[in-house]
């Protein structure tokens, strides 16, 4: 579990909440016509721009966002070097007994153990980075095209209200609750778009970002022992794609031949 996305959902709505009670009733700012026209509105429109599928998968990548990071690429260049060094000293085919905690590390080493020639392992590996970036930009889009339509739709349940208000003026005592109804909307679009949809959009972002650098480290990893590459180049190779703070892991030990 990410605590940093968790703590931030919950304390943004804790703050909301709290600055709610402390001015008066919660039940002030509960009112279902209200929630239906920003909800309703919301997923309404997002519907017309993507497929229903789509939709619907996008809450599957918005849990990306509350799982913990990705790997450490630290221990998956470790991870590298220990494999190349077997490669080296017994050949390719005994790094199938060896075990693997990466996924897509252990896809591309049996890709590489079943014989392929390096250019097409990495032309399958580069496919499915490609494929699952693809995936998740669709998840991010949708969750900007809610934090997009949300305060749209809050704007026009205030527009509503403000007409049923004005519809209804010689009774000057209605004026003030109507008013105040009205402006939920508003406030319910807003809180949507920026304590819940943009935020998640913006975290789905770095986590594509994390996966497209360990799953490039790991393809240039597979390409490394496919080569041969000595463990040590491998390893300088593989450290530019860290910065400098974070290029901490002991260089790889050296091994009998």
């Amino acid at each position: 579990m990410d605590l940093a996305t968790l703590l931030g959902l919950i304390s943004g709505i804790g703050v909301i909440v709290g600055a709610i009670a402390v001015g008066g009733s919660l039940m002030l700012f509960v009112n279902p016509p209200s929630v239906i026209i920003v909800l309703g509105g919301t997923v309404a429109a997002t519907l017309i721009k993507f497929p229903l599928g789509t939709f619907l998968n996008a809450f599957k990548v918005a849990m990306r966002a509350f799982r913990s990071k990705a790997d450490d690429p630290n221990v998956l260049i470790k991870e590298a070097l220990e494999l190349s060094q077997v490669a080296r000293k017994s050949g390719l085919l005994a790094l199938e007994n060896q075990t693997i905690s990466n996924p897509f590390l252990k896809q591309g080493v049996q890709l590489a153990v079943d014989g392929n020639p390096p250019e097409f392992v990495r032309k399958t590996l580069n496919q499915d980075i490609d494929l699952a970036i693809e995936r998740h930009e669709t998840g991010q889009q949708i969750f900007r095209a809610i934090g997009e339509t949300a305060p749209a739709m809050g704007m026009i349940g205030t527009l509503i209200g403000l007409v049923q208000m004005l519809s209804s003026m010689d009774d000057p005592k209605s004026i003030g609750p109507a008013m105040a109804v009205a402006l939920l909307t508003t406030l319910y679009g807003a809180i949507i778009a920026n304590a819940f949809a943009l935020p998640i959009a913006d975290k789905l972002t770095l986590r594509s970002k994390e996966e497209r650098l360990n799953k490039s480290l790991i393809l240039e990893t597979i390409s490394a022992i496919q080569e041969g590459l000595n463990p040590r180049v491998m390893e300088t190779l593989l450290k530019t794609y860290l910065p400098d703070s974070k290029r901490t892991i002991p260089t790889a030990k050296k091994k009998a031949a």
